[in-house]
């Protein structure tokens, strides 16, 4: 026979944090369907949610404002109307990654691609060695290269892939968007700049290289090309504002789960680090130095009823626990 039992507020030691993209040209997020989707296991996230760990200090702070309607002599309230509608949501990452760093950045966040020899300096990367061309048979986690290609690059090599750029104005990066480009620029390599389609490389064969993560936007698109990266760079300043859906996860320790679903989430703060003493004892010394991230709420329409939503806060509870 099964034991009931009433359920105490749940105790969880640490939020986890998940991000999915935004198709910023029609505003549409990812949606998470708590109903469906609120069992996964944890270290694997349903496509196309991306998982970013355990995170410090997440904090929900609610900004919308309510006013009363007021009517008769002498007026008094009847009911609430909401006037505006506004979160914000901060926390803390515990790790440096390209994900990690665009998302604590309110500008594009950028590719240093490997410079061509000789190339004047830039504080965003110098112009970059020439890109090779991906051929067809690639995947998420493998890209055929021809063998001459395959052998310019190594195990441990970072690389960036995605299309040429050739003019276009508006969002660029596919299918993630990593910039939005207001007048036509000159340089071939700027979407692989801005690409959100990274990773780093296991193994080299003759065919092409083994990469030891899956690239974020998937499969390479037609025409995509390659080229190798030495690190990241952001800027402060600028008119590019990183959008993402975001969901993060709580798990009590009897098993019930707390979620919080922001559809839209677009930062709000400039690039911030944080440092934490790794010897309290010893504050002058080492310390680890973690990524600050702050976020607005943006709206979307739920079209169950038509109501305009910031965040849906779901709750599972523990088996058989009472409801």
């Amino acid at each position: 026979m099964a034991t009931w039992f009433s359920a105490p507020a749940p105790v969880a030691r640490r939020v986890r944090a998940y991000f999915a993209p935004v198709n910023r040209a029609t505003s549409t997020p990812t949606v998470f369907d708590p109903a469906e989707q609120g069992g996964f296991n944890l270290d694997a996230p349903p496509s196309p949610w991306i998982s970013l760990g355990w995170i410090q200090d997440f904090s929900r702070k609610p900004g919308s404002k309510t006013s009363p309607v007021l009517s008769g002599i002498p007026a008094a309230a009847v009911e609430q109307v909401r006037e505006t509608l506004e979160a914000q949501v901060s926390l803390r990452f515990l790790s440096w990654t390209k994900l990690t760093m665009a998302l604590a950045t309110g500008a594009q966040h950028m590719n240093l691609l490997a410079p061509a020899s000789g190339a004047i300096a830039a504080a965003d990367g110098a112009q970059a060695a020439a890109a090779v061309i991906v051929q067809s048979g690639s995947t998420a986690t493998f890209v055929a290269l021809a063998a001459t290609d395959a052998a310019k690059f190594g195990p441990g090599s970072i690389i960036a892939l995605d299309v040429d750029y050739t003019g276009q104005t508006g969002f660029v990066g596919a299918p993630i968007s990593g910039a939005y480009v207001r007048q036509a620029l000159t340089d071939i390599d700027y979407i692989r700049r801005v690409t959100f389609n990274v990773a780093l490389v296991s193994q080299v064969n003759s065919t092409g290289l083994t990469l030891a993560e899956p690239l974020l936007g998937g499969a390479p698109t037609a025409g995509a090309k390659l080229q190798a990266l030495t690190g990241f760079v952001d800027r402060e300043g600028g008119s590019f504002y990183q959008e993402w859906s975001a969901l993060f996860a709580m798990q009590g320790n009897q098993g019930e789960r707390v979620f919080f679903h922001y559809p839209r989430l677009q930062t709000m703060a400039s690039a911030e680090e944080m440092s934490i003493p790794l010897n309290n004892k010893n504050p002058a010394g080492q310390a680890r130095v973690l990524l600050k991230a702050q976020f607005m709420a943006l709206p979307v329409t739920d079209p169950l009823d038509g109501e305009r939503v910031l965040c849906y806060r779901s709750f599972l509870p523990a088996a058989n626990a009472l409801v």
